[in-house]
């Protein structure tokens, strides 16, 4: 009886010791440590990095312009218009079909409507009276944002890269470019609510609103056929689209809309293709 009660002991202590085993083989942490995955940020980054779009069609919304198309699907927005057909000076419309796919966009169907039956003309012709003519309608000019006027807010001296580009803020860059594809399409560069934000180029403003997701209140500036850049997350824009602008000018002030703090997010594109922007900006 006693040598029963200590080979059932042995048996539970041995047993304790091998699910110990396994349960301490489980929680280790693999070679090199523990891969923590913010969430939240690679939401962030995933708002942020959409790669050009080679199908299908979208439907032009108000508010919206080539150059913001372009950007949002990742294309270089002289390759865009061509693609659909549109000329200088680049206008759309709402409810334009936008493809990527190269194909033609279809016009809606047509219904057939039966012409109604003639009235018959009365019997007798009324006599004719004499109406004086209307007077003129007089319309007001449409309420657009001049185009290819100069921006009247102030202007910084800054120093110039070789390229002919300064940095839109002063603050440390707290967020790098990347180029694989899933994180930062630009450089997020930390600072104060209400700091100036300034145009790192000269150029005109083709873009400036909050429909792009993910990068709060935006402005795009074209530089030339070549380059555009992109600067978001601002509490005001103080720049509208049409106006030209010269580096160092005040063109928004910094917040934190579309993001959880206050930051500028910076972004140089090259043919519509993100590019680093410390490769173009001047050493610090």
């Amino acid at each position: 009886m006693p040598s029963r009660i200590v080979r059932s002991s042995v048996r539970c202590l041995l047993g304790g010791l091998v699910l110990g085993a396994l349960l301490s083989g489980c929680v280790s942490p693999p070679p090199g440590g523990v891969q923590v995955v913010d969430r939240n940020q690679r939401g962030a980054a995933a708002a942020q990095q959409r790669p050009t779009v080679t199908s299908g069609q979208y439907v032009v919304r108000r508010g919206d312009t080539l150059y913001s198309i372009a950007f949002r699907f990742g294309w270089d927005w002289k390759a865009l218009a061509a693609r659909n057909g549109i000329t200088a000076p680049y206008l759309i419309r709402v409810g334009q079909v936008i493809r990527f796919d190269g194909q033609r966009a279809t016009p809606p169907p047509t219904v057939a409507r039966t012409a109604p039956a003639p009235i018959p003309a009365p019997a007798l012709k009324p006599p004719t009276v004499a109406v004086p003519a209307p007077a003129p309608q007089v319309r007001s000019a449409p309420s657009t944002p001049p185009r290819d006027v100069s921006a009247s807010t102030p202007v910084q001296p800054v120093q110039r890269s070789a390229t002919g580009w300064a940095w839109p803020s002063n603050g440390a860059v707290i967020g790098r470019f990347s180029s694989n594809g899933s994180l930062n399409k630009g450089i997020d560069i930390a600072g104060e609510l209400g700091q100036p934000v300034l145009a790192a180029s000269d150029g005109s403003v083709v873009y400036a609103g909050s429909g792009l997701r993910g990068y709060g209140e935006l402005l795009i500036i074209k530089h030339s056929d070549t380059y555009v850049s992109a600067y978001g997350h601002n509490r005001r824009l103080l720049v509208r689209e049409g106006q030209r602008v010269k580096a160092g000018q005040t063109i928004a002030e910094m917040g934190s809309t579309g993001t959880d703090r206050v930051k500028l997010h910076f972004e140089i594109r090259r043919q519509g293709k993100p590019v680093d922007p410390l490769q173009y900006l001047p050493r610090r």
